[in-house]
């Protein structure tokens, strides 16, 4: 099938393949830099340089995000093998909803709370971002609220994840991580 992102056997196509693997890297980064901001001194350039690349980073992944959810309107997942259960995928189809939501929900919370904090945002020293919401105290935390919260939702959703795909790579070798991986089709055997 032309322009479709699912190929005979399975597998997502380049693009898809790109993306996926492009959030990944910038959600480490992200969360490394995250995790960096209580450590970093108030006031100091160090904190501000890890709050630049922390929220640069987050628009980012919001843009990726966005152009990831467009390139999947246009271009459906492969199936999912005939082996899996299906409370398997249910939960595979839970997650992905799950992840997609909050690789777009973070990063506006994080931009609401800076924005109704009445701070512009500056994408990687570049370009400055004016609020494009009123400044609004209890706005601002219950964005913050949220955001650090939602953190430890998608650490457990992402490593669910990760540990799915490995479960598929390693013990179960049925196809399904190597969907995600460039390289050779995915055969799926029947008698899984």
């Amino acid at each position: 099938m032309i322009g479709s992102q699912v190929s005979e056997a399975g597998r997502y196509d380049g693009v898809a393949i790109g993306l996926h693997w492009l959030v990944a890297a910038l959600a480490i980064a992200v969360a490394t830099l995250g995790l960096m901001i209580p450590e970093a001194p108030r006031g100091s350039e160090w904190r501000d340089w890890v709050l630049l690349w922390h929220r640069s980073i987050g628009v980012t992944i919001l843009a990726v995000m966005i152009l990831r959810m467009l390139w999947r309107l246009r271009h459906p997942p492969p199936p999912l093998p005939p082996s899996l259960r299906p409370v398997e995928a249910f939960l595979a189809h839970a997650t992905h909803v799950f992840l997609y939501f909050a690789f777009l929900g973070m990063p506006l919370a994080g931009y609401l709370n800076n924005a109704a904090a009445g701070h512009s945002l500056s994408l990687f020293g570049l370009v400055t971002i004016p609020p494009l919401v009123p400044e609004n105290q209890r706005l601002a935390q219950m964005a913050i609220a949220l955001h650090l919260v939602g953190q430890f939702a998608v650490y457990g959703f992402v490593a669910a994840h990760v540990a799915a795909a490995l479960m598929h790579g390693i013990f179960r070798r049925d196809g399904v991580f190597s969907r995600m991986l460039p390289g050779p089709s995915p055969s799926y055997d029947s008698r899984a």
